[in-house]
């Protein structure tokens, strides 16, 4: 993580909305939230609620690849913001049979590394100069959970 500061978040909840989805991330001090495409926004709130899924997606595949090669995801970090779009790293480790480690460092999109983070049971951060400078949607997603029906999740 470069000896820079980070952010534990966790996805808090996952909004439709008329042009894709609202993922939620944050802690017990502030959440903000990343725009995603409507079918990955999908695929995080399956993974979130662990639902089973009756076919693999795209997600399911690079997890069973990757376990098959002995790979796993580790974390992923939010480590930027710039002109409102939001960028990730995401850390894979392998290991083989003969006990050899190899850890590496990718680029994705945050929606993508989030869904993976969920199936593999991974921490995600944010770099603390990101979680700085986003706008604390707590109250709208109080709000948004107060407003619903269907007990605090508004997917």
């Amino acid at each position: 993580m470069s000896g820079k500061s980070v952010v534990q978040v966790e996805v808090k909840n996952v909004l439709a909305t008329n042009s894709g989805s609202a993922v939620f991330l944050g802690n017990d001090e502030k959440c903000f939230v990343i725009q995603v495409d409507h079918s990955v926004g999908l695929a995080i709130n399956l993974f979130h609620k662990e639902t089973p899924r009756p076919r693999p997606n795209t997600h399911d595949l690079f997890f069973d690849v990757l376990m098959a090669f002995g790979g796993r995801v580790e974390r992923m970090i939010v480590n930027d913001f710039t002109n409102a779009v939001f960028f990730a790293r995401l850390i894979v480790v392998a290991e083989n049979e003969l006990d050899e480690r190899k850890i590496i460092e990718v680029d994705a999109r945050p929606s993508d590394a989030i869904a993976l983070c969920l199936l593999f049971e991974a921490p995600i951060y944010i770099a603390e100069e990101v979680w700085d400078s986003v706008e604390d949607m707590s109250e709208v997603l109080q709000k948004l959970r107060e407003d619903s029906d269907v007990d605090g999740d508004i997917f």
